[in-house]
């Protein structure tokens, strides 16, 4: 099978892309790849500053692209509502959101909103700006939401119903495991949602593998400098699952790609197996439930 690389990415010009996280690591090689091939990208960031540093380099490399910045803090939903309702009166066609950023194993924090940080950003800040920017989507043909996923959807991941928060006891991996299992679950249930509401609109998923980027930056040294030289690859490998998510023409709602290497760590885009949970329809049902309470915001989906 041939290998998938941007030069597989067709024409996007016309089209209006989303790229949380774009100012550095797979969110910008997402939205830079994306504008290369004509799409108007909007880069919603949370530091502004660094937004206009990313938006710079990727007019330098490509001086007829369309880039603009949106400030965006995926954990204060206020300002998610704020960022959703600028993004909607800018751009009342929307053809792709790549719902990116994150965090990884920080030391315990919160959101602005009270929530357990990883959780909170990851999950519900997606979850809410996701169903605020839907109405924009969906009249488009061959729109589509793409989440980015980790393989550490599997690493001791559940939704912890009775404790999202990790209030009783913090495990770094066990919060991190549950905001990715959680962006797997939603990608699956907002597809079946949107097909049983007949509408166009494809939710798919991706995941680096394992990735050289600042994700990583709150892992032990012991573990971050040989698992990044050993196990990862660069962004801009990194960045192809979710590029081919949101660009290939075969690739269908409820799709989950990822790195075709062993272990799903490196390589080029295929498609990929998620785990056993993540497709556990009463599970997705209930974590939907419960984040349209936590973000106040309702899809009107059923």
């Amino acid at each position: 099978m041939a290998k998938w690389t941007t030069a597989d990415i067709p024409d996007q010009t016309g089209r209006t892309a989303i790229v949380t996280g774009a100012n550095s690591g797979l969110g910008f090689e997402t939205a830079a790849a994306l504008a290369t091939e004509g799409a108007r990208v909007v880069l919603a960031v949370r530091d502004l500053d660094r937004g206009k540093a990313a938006a710079e380099r990727i007019v330098a490399a490509t001086p007829a692209a369309r880039v603009e910045l949106r400030r965006l803090d995926l954990g204060a939903l206020a300002d998610v509502r704020t960022a959703a309702e600028e993004i909607k009166a800018a751009h009342p066609r929307i053809d792709l959101l790549i719902n990116n950023a994150g965090v990884m194993y920080p030391p315990k924090q919160r959101t602005a909103d009270g929530f357990e940080l990883q959780f909170g950003t990851n999950h519900l800040g997606h979850f809410a700006l996701t169903g605020l920017l839907l109405e924009h989507l969906l009249p488009v043909p061959g729109s589509r939401v793409v989440t980015v996923s980790s393989v550490g959807h599997r690493l001791r991941a559940a939704i912890h119903f009775d404790d999202l928060n990790f209030d009783r006891k913090y495990t770094r991996m066990e919060a991190y495991g549950q905001s990715k299992l959680a962006n797997l679950l939603f990608t699956y249930e907002l597809q079946r949602r949107l097909t049983a509401a007949g509408q166009g609109t494809a939710a798919l998923a991706a995941h680096p593998g394992g990735s050289n980027t600042e994700l990583g930056r709150h892992l032990p040294a012991v573990i971050r400098v040989p698992a990044m030289r050993l196990l990862s690859q660069s962004a801009a490998m990194g960045a192809l699952p979710t590029l081919r998510a949101a660009t290939d023409p075969a690739a269908r709602g409820g799709q989950y790609y990822g790195p075709g290497g062993p272990g799903g760590l490196r390589g080029y885009p295929v498609l990929a197996e998620s785990s056993k949970q993540s497709h556990d329809t009463e599970i997705a049902r209930r974590l939907w439930a419960v984040s349209e309470e936590l973000t106040g915001v309702s899809y009107g989906l059923s």
